[in-house]
């Protein structure tokens, strides 16, 4: 019997509030409550309980012949209970027909596979511990953050004692082999991997509604009459997806319920497939073929790879400030510090810092809570840099020292040069993306470090305006990015600016100048982008 996998990913991240420079130090909270409960609360209701009623009446419609499988990062369970407690109890009934499975991953649905393998074990390890308190079963499949995945990841995941990992079919992996079979790790062949089928999974997740699509409207007969085209010895075909697809990203009103409420009448009338977990087809299939995969894979964008969270300068500076805490977080006890460790490493506010398009791009802005890059990188940077003060000083009252702390600017805690960019992440260009499908933009995006001419060109703007403009300008700049934007720019530039500006704001803006430190090279850009961008829409 040849089965289909259904897979979804349920994530929402903690999204940072607005925190600016004067705010480190005098303020620890970093979360924007309203923002978090009104999205939760709307996914919740458009998306998570409507079709965890529709997967129940199929459960219960079909038995043991309907079965779909889970991954619910901690971070989301955390602002279930918070927030949607309704949803937390619907996914328990789910769970409670043993039809569902749900798998382990990262609690923090964060990239510390990529640099911390101890932290990685842990989040792993909590994470499973929290899956088996709310629904009573202990994970026994894997999936990582985004589905990323390399074959030391791998080697991680066994040890952590699973045997079964999802992650992509990536193309410039398989090559001319198709994910719908069973295969194992080139490291370790113990480890099975299920493969997803991205043309799929695609078809749903992004072009379901598109009326440009040439195979619009994807309807539940169509759908099974493209499973009977594989050939018949492919024995899995693997639909993996935004759980948020359905009743979000893809409304109601599009029909993807009614499609999703049709499909397995379709699959059962028109072909030899059923549905099944990633365990229970794992479990009667073996291995085909290893696949090696020396550079982490990943299930976005065109390239599946991780530039999506690792492709600039801003991204590695925050991540490399991020986890170089790691051993002074481990040392702290408290509660708030391990929460907020946690929060801070979860791969979104990275996603947000990207400054180029792809091809799921569109899904992700639209949860986006930063109108720029550069605006999420600073915020982020901000209060970073107050945590960091906090782990620091946390730490001095371990080890009975004490010390005078002065909190400088973000970047100025980044005292170890970042390290270089693994092999397996291209450093960004400025390129168009082939549109192919509904859901790929073609498109160009400045890169930052690539492009400083522009990022000057649109900054120096300022140093030509009138007594008249440049007050009208700095009515909509804060005092604090005028400052950094101005970081080794020549003394003469910044004399001419200054005599332009009310005496009261020259004043200000002197003072703060006077206390930032040396920021890098990538924070200064991303104030300059800022204002820069700014200035250009007003002149």
């Amino acid at each position: 019997m040849r089965s289909i996998c259904f897979y979804f990913q349920v994530h929402q991240p903690f999204r940072l509030r607005t925190y600016r420079f004067f705010d480190i130090g005098a303020s620890h909270h970093y979360y924007d409550e309203y923002q978090n409960r009104s999205i939760v609360r709307r996914v919740a209701e458009r998306s998570y309980i409507p079709m965890n009623n529709l997967l129940l009446g199929l459960i219960k419609e079909y038995g043991a012949a309907f079965r779909v499988s889970f991954s619910i990062s901690g971070i989301a369970l955390d602002q279930f209970e918070m927030y949607a407690p309704e949803a937390l109890a619907s996914f328990k009934k789910l769970a409670s027909t043993g039809n569902v499975e749900f798998l382990a991953e990262t609690y923090a649905h964060s990239l510390a596979a990529m640099k911390d393998p101890e932290e990685f074990k842990s989040q792993v390890r909590k994470h499973a511990d929290r899956i088996e308190q709310l629904f009573g079963v202990r994970p026994t499949a894997f999936r990582n953050t985004e589905l990323i995945y390399s074959d030391y990841i791998g080697s991680m995941v066994y040890d952590l004692g699973y045997n079964l990992m999802l992650t992509e079919g990536a193309k410039h992996i398989l090559g001319w082999k198709s994910p719908n079979f069973l295969y194992c790790s080139g490291s370790n062949p113990k480890l099975k991997l299920l493969l997803r089928n991205y043309q799929l999974s695609d078809d749903i997740a992004f072009r379901f509604s598109n009326q440009s699509w040439i195979e619009w409207p994807l309807t539940a007969e169509k759908f099974s009459k493209w499973l009977n085209t594989f050939d018949k010895n492919q024995p899995v075909v693997n639909i993996f997806l935004d759980y948020e697809s359905f009743g979000e990203h893809q409304w109601a009103e599009t029909g993807i319920f009614e499609f999703m409420k049709a499909l397995p009448k379709q699959v059962f009338a028109n072909t030899g497939f059923k549905f099944g977990t990633p365990s229970q087809i794992a479990s009667k299939l073996q291995p085909v073929a290893a696949v090696n995969v020396p550079h982490p894979i990943s299930w976005a964008d065109e390239e599946r790879d991780l530039t999506a969270w690792l492709g600039n300068e801003m991204q590695d500076e925050a991540f490399e400030s991020l986890y170089n805490l790691a051993q002074k977080v481990r040392k702290s006890k408290n509660m708030e510090i391990q929460k907020d460790w946690l929060y801070l490493q979860t791969s979104d506010h990275f996603y947000y810092m990207c400054t180029k398009w792809f091809s799921d791009g569109a899904v992700h802005k639209y949860f986006n809570p930063y109108s720029t890059p550069y605006e999420a990188f600073i915020n982020y940077m901000n209060i970073l840099s107050d945590f960091i003060g906090r782990v620091d000083r946390m730490n001095e009252q371990v080890e009975d020292e004490v010390e005078t702390y002065n909190i400088p600017d973000p970047a100025s805690y980044l005292k170890k040069p970042a390290k270089a960019r693994p092999s397996s992440v291209k450093k960004p260009e400025t390129k168009k993306v082939p549109g192919k499908d509904a859901g790929s933009k073609s498109v160009s995006k400045p890169v930052i470090g690539k492009n400083s001419k522009i990022v000057e060109g649109n900054f120096n703007i300022l140093f030509d305006l009138s007594k008249k403009d440049l007050k009208s300008a700095i009515e909509k700049i804060d005092i604090k990015d005028l400052a950094f934007s101005l970081i080794d720019k020549a003394e003469d530039e910044i004399g001419k600016l200054k005599k332009n500006l009310p005496a009261t704001y020259h004043k200000e803006l002197s003072r703060v100048m006077n206390e930032l430190g040396k920021p890098r090279k990538a924070t200064v850009e991303a104030y300059r982008t800022k204002i820069g961008e700014m200035l250009k829409s007003l002149f």
